[in-house]
């Protein structure tokens, strides 16, 4: 029952400051005016909150930054680049096959010259890296540091991938005008985003999410102080999804097109299948 308790409590904790974004988001919107659609506002705030937590939760754990995997600096460096080789190297045969089965064709719309590929390509690694910290100190580093106490191991990094992968999928379609919004507007979202994670139609994603989820943190239980590495991966496959969502279009008369979700036509059961198979590999690899 304990046990439940402690794997439950993330939720809550989601819950309250989803509640709170939403209190927050509308208050913002009386004062600025009609600056931002408020599911966007209360999306990014949600994020926020979240990220700001890692410092009460990481106190109230009594974690240490090693505790939460940060190596030393020039380790932590290293481990960034070598984390970005692993992503090269388990996503692009993914892209790869992508693109020779027809799934993922150039977009010719545009006309893309060396100087604009290089600009997109480091934007691109910018914003992958910053999603990568965020995403990677909250779930590999203080979700499943602070669970492994609480739990066994196997649970802990199944219960931190589920949340990680729940957490994509948090979202609200309606559209309400800026007129229309009230003190419960934001609540209402709440509830419709947390309703879509009974979707049938993101199981596909979803389940991919959770296969890389489960990747991740199970390198960073098998090495020590290797968040660093997470970063560095997660970045990484952020990054080649980002320019190939950037040059390439889903073809949706592809006879493979099953292999992707609609998410963003990359993840889907293809990535589930091959990142499953490269992590019994890595389990294998780590006990020989």
């Amino acid at each position: 029952m304990r046990m439940l308790g402690y794997a439950l409590a993330p939720l809550l904790l989601l819950v309250v400051l989803a509640a709170l974004a939403s209190l927050f988001s509308y208050g913002l919107l009386l004062v600025l005016g009609d600056v931002l659609p408020i599911a966007k506002l209360i999306s990014k705030v949600t994020l926020v909150l979240l990220l700001i937590s890692v410092w009460p939760l990481k106190r109230y754990w009594q974690l240490s930054w090693r505790d939460l995997g940060f190596a030393p600096l020039r380790r932590f460096l290293r481990q960034l680049q070598q984390g970005l080789l692993l992503a090269l190297l388990t996503l692009s045969p993914v892209l790869l096959a992508l693109y020779c089965l027809d799934v993922q064709v150039w977009d010719t719309t545009h006309n893309w010259s060396p100087t604009k590929i290089a600009g997109k390509v480091a934007l691109a690694l910018c914003l992958s890296l910053l999603i990568g910290v965020g995403e990677e100190l909250l779930f590999r580093g203080v979700l499943l540091s602070g669970l492994r106490r609480q739990m066994p191991l196997v649970a802990a990094i199944v219960l931190s991938a589920w949340y990680y992968a729940l957490l994509h999928f948090l979202k609200s379609s309606s559209q309400i005008p800026y007129a229309e919004l009230t003190l419960f507007t934001g609540w209402q979202l709440m509830l419709e985003a947390f309703a879509n994670w009974l979707n049938p139609a993101i199981l596909s994603a979803l389940t991919a999410l959770f296969v890389v989820g489960l990747f991740l943190a199970v390198i960073r239980s098998r090495v020590r102080h290797s968040l660093g590495l997470c970063i560095g991966c997660h970045a990484g496959w952020v990054w080649q999804i980002k320019i190939c969502k950037d040059l390439f279009n889903v073809n949706q008369q592809s006879d493979y097109l099953y292999l992707v979700s609609s998410y963003d036509g990359v993840i889907g059961p293809l990535v589930s299948v091959w990142l499953l198979l490269a992590m019994l590999g890595l389990i294998a690899f780590g006990k020989r």
